[in-house]
């Protein structure tokens, strides 16, 4: 999701929880030199108050002028890297920085209203470029230009409590791998009573739209066709339903609560009363360090269905008005602080160890070939969790279709929320009905 905090916080190695972090300035207005230098501004630096992720952003940046003296970049800070509220204004008044924070959800959007600098002839500037996934690539790449740079990706997963497992006589190391055993394992954990939930599932604040995305991903369905209509309306979809709505109904497998967000989600989880629930691995030091959980309680499996899973993330795109020499810089930059595997602010694995960051966290895995392999390698040497809680996760990862969000996800999903809350909240809830309505709606919807 786009909102901050619904989606995915960026814990890669700070001890503040939010890298996603944002811009309020705007663009430098001028023609990027200053005292013969060449001047760019950035944005998603972490504010003050994150002091680690901030003194490490800090210094990498630092380095890279130290490195590239005839360079000079100014760092902007807010909260969040782009926030929703105000990101399109900035865009239709070519306010953006020179090089600026998106998520990958945007990406189209920058381009098809002329406010992205088209970066293909600038690329061999860039030298970790053809090391990133191409699925990855891809989702900047427009009419076979490339407008953007990936910074981090993530797909989600199932997290599940492996003491919970045990107590309820399953076997940790054999998460469910469809929807079928899902809801078996999760009548069995809540059966051990005492307040404890099998699953939990959000369903407020456009949050249950998004996660039943993903259950759809996962089912093999999709949300918008390739003819741009709304395809909920499908077997996939009323499976998706039906399962929500027999764990609540007829296993109570739920609990009563409902209409919860990730907060409370989370609450559970790090609380020890909840088996499963869905999401990213970016929540698993959230839930140690905000929630009381702990890493040798908190695995990680593959999305259950075998089919696909829902991945986001965010990257950098360029200012249109930027000039050649301006780009070049900016792409050195990118290469400095985040795509060089096992170094910069995402990659120095041993500076967050030694800060008590969480290492080992099976994402943001985003390269391939040697340099995925070469980042891997520092990451585990610099391990400080389980990272066995994720292998299957990883091993799983390998089989599933990767699916980005659909476009125009929050209206989609705010249309959606109210489809996953009636069913939590109704017993006899009309899957047809709600999914015909939730179709049209949707087909409603203005395409940007």
């Amino acid at each position: 999701m786009r909102h901050t905090g619904f989606r995915r916080t960026f814990v890669a190695i700070g001890v503040c929880s939010s890298l996603v972090l944002a811009a309020s300035a705007c663009g430098s207005g001028d023609d990027g030199t200053a005292s013969g230098k060449t001047r760019i501004t950035v944005n998603c630096e972490p504010p003050k108050s994150a002091k680690v992720d901030r003194t490490f952003f800090d210094a990498d940046t630092a380095a890279f002028e130290k490195r590239n003296p005839d360079v000079d970049v100014v760092t902007h800070d807010a909260f969040p890297c782009q926030d929703p509220k105000t990101f399109g204004a900035k865009l239709a008044g070519g306010q953006m920085e020179d090089v600026f924070y998106t998520y990958f959800t945007d990406a189209r959007h920058v381009v098809d209203i002329n406010q992205a600098a088209d970066l293909t002839p600038y690329l061999k500037e860039l030298k970790s470029y053809d090391t990133i996934q191409k699925q990855l690539r891809d989702i900047y790449t427009v009419d076979g230009k490339v407008y953007g740079i990936p910074r981090t990706g993530y797909s989600m997963g199932l997290i599940y409590n492996r003491k919970l497992f045990r107590k309820a006589g399953l076997d940790p190391d054999k998460p469910p791998a469809t929807w079928e055993e899902v809801r078996a394992d999760a009548k069995k954990i809540a059966a051990l009573g005492d307040g404890t939930v099998g699953y939990a599932d959000y369903s407020a604040q456009n949050q249950g739209g998004w996660h039943f995305t993903a259950e759809l991903y996962s089912q093999g369905g999709d949300v918008v066709g390739s003819d741009g209509k709304a395809s909920v309306d499908t077997p996939e979809g009323h499976a998706v339903l039906q399962n929500l709505h027999d764990m609540r109904w007829t296993d109570d497998s739920m609990g009563s609560k409902q209409l919860l967000i990730i907060n409370d989600v989370q609450q559970m989880m790090g609380s020890g009363k909840l088996g499963m629930y869905l999401s990213a691995p970016d929540n698993i030091p959230i839930l140690v360090k905000e929630k009381g959980g702990d890493y040798k309680d908190l695995a990680l499996a593959p999305m259950p269905g075998g089919k696909g899973t829902l991945i986001g993330g965010d990257g950098y795109m360029f200012n249109k008005k930027d000039t050649p020499a301006q780009i070049r810089a900016g792409l050195k930059w990118l290469d400095h602080m985040f795509l060089t595997p096992g170094k910069g602010f995402l990659g120095d694995y041993a500076r967050a160890k030694k800060n008590d960051a969480p290492v080992g966290l099976p994402e943001p895995r985003l390269f391939t070939g040697a340099a995925d392999a070469r980042d891997q390698q520092v990451k585990k040497a610099n391990a400080n969790v389980p990272v066995e809680n994720y292998q299957a996760f990883l091993d799983g990862n390998q089989q599933l279709q990767m699916k980005i969000e659909p476009p125009n996800a929050q209206q989609i999903y705010s249309v959606l929320d109210s489809v996953v809350s009636a069913v939590l909240t109704k017993k006899d809830a009309d899957i047809d009905q709600l999914l015909k309505e939730a179709s049209a709606k949707i087909d409603s919807i203005p395409r940007s």
